[in-house]
């Protein structure tokens, strides 16, 4: 069976193109910054039409090329008019210099700023290695006198965090066992921002854990919160009592914790009342960070 002729096309009509593929939308990337050499969002600048402009599209002299922003072009752009070109061609060559030059020292402006801003801010404080002697614990001492004569401390020095740690056992006069404890924390994030975690774990805390008492504190770093609980409901033998104060100054916090159990108590040396208890703590705490920043 033979195949019927196909009508020729007009030699005027030029040859059928492929149908266009749909245009593909920018994908989202993991460099969270926008292009250092785009302007701010809402800013105009007027482009003026120069000799030897590239086409639309094209990288501007002094930008990067497309698809890699560390690899940048030589930073002359189109080749500027001869020195005999006249007037005319030496403002178009001021012009182009011009515009490279701004392009770069705004680019290293953003890159400086930005800089800046992802910097930790550490308030000046450092991190000792001993906590136990670098802190003031000073007016919990008239209630427990007895000094504990082997502190454990621990320290941390890492790119990310600074930690310094201490724990106590605090003892009245007399006795032959801790009859309280003081934990003593200092940590230093150099790399992220501990403010938002800390805000939602303290200022919270009384509605994930039951029982507790939670106040903010005024006068201490950039936010402080008192976390309190008392399970001895009158009792003399036991129930314990527990207060914490955290702090945040900065991308700096520090806690200190306070816990006693009645039933590692005399009949008559019972603990004291956590009004006092919180009072020193923000006391000591005070001293503290004053002493770690000076």
């Amino acid at each position: 069976m033979s195949t019927p002729p196909q009508s020729p096309q007009p030699a005027d009509q030029p040859p059928q193109q492929p149908a266009q593929q749909p245009s593909v939308p920018p994908q989202p990337t993991a460099y969270p910054y926008p292009n250092p050499q785009s302007p701010p969002p809402g800013a105009f600048y007027a482009q003026p039409t120069l000799v030897g402009q590239p086409a639309p599209g094209q990288p501007m002299p002094g930008q990067p090329q497309p698809g890699n922003p560390y690899v940048q072009p030589l930073p002359y752009g189109p080749m500027p008019p001869a020195p005999n070109a006249g007037g005319a061609g030496r403002a178009v060559l001021w012009a182009v210099v011009g515009a490279v030059v701004a392009s770069a020292a705004w680019a290293a402006g953003v890159f400086l700023i930005g800089g800046k801003s992802d910097s930790a801010d550490l308030r000046g404080y450092s991190a000792p290695s001993d906590m136990c002697t670098s802190a003031d614990y000073s007016s919990f001492k008239d209630e427990y006198t007895e000094n504990d004569s082997s502190p454990t401390h621990t320290s941390l020095k890492d790119t990310a965090l600074d930690e310094s740690y201490c724990s106590l056992n605090l003892k009245k006069t007399g006795s032959s066992y801790a009859d309280a404890y003081l934990t003593l924390q200092l940590d230093l994030h150099r790399k992220t921002d501990p403010g938002p975690e800390f805000t939602a774990t303290w200022k919270n805390y009384g509605e994930s854990h039951e029982g507790y008492d939670v106040d903010p504190v005024e006068g201490i770093g950039d936010e402080a919160y008192l976390v309190s609980h008392d399970t001895t409901s009158g009792s003399s033998s036991s129930g314990s009592r527990y207060a914490m104060l955290a702090i945040r100054d900065g991308w700096t916090t520090y806690t200190m914790s306070y816990s006693a159990y009645l039933s590692s108590y005399d009949q008559d040396k019972n603990p004291p009342a956590l009004t006092d208890v919180s009072d020193w703590l923000k006391t000591d705490a005070k001293a503290t960070l004053k002493q770690l920043r000076d």
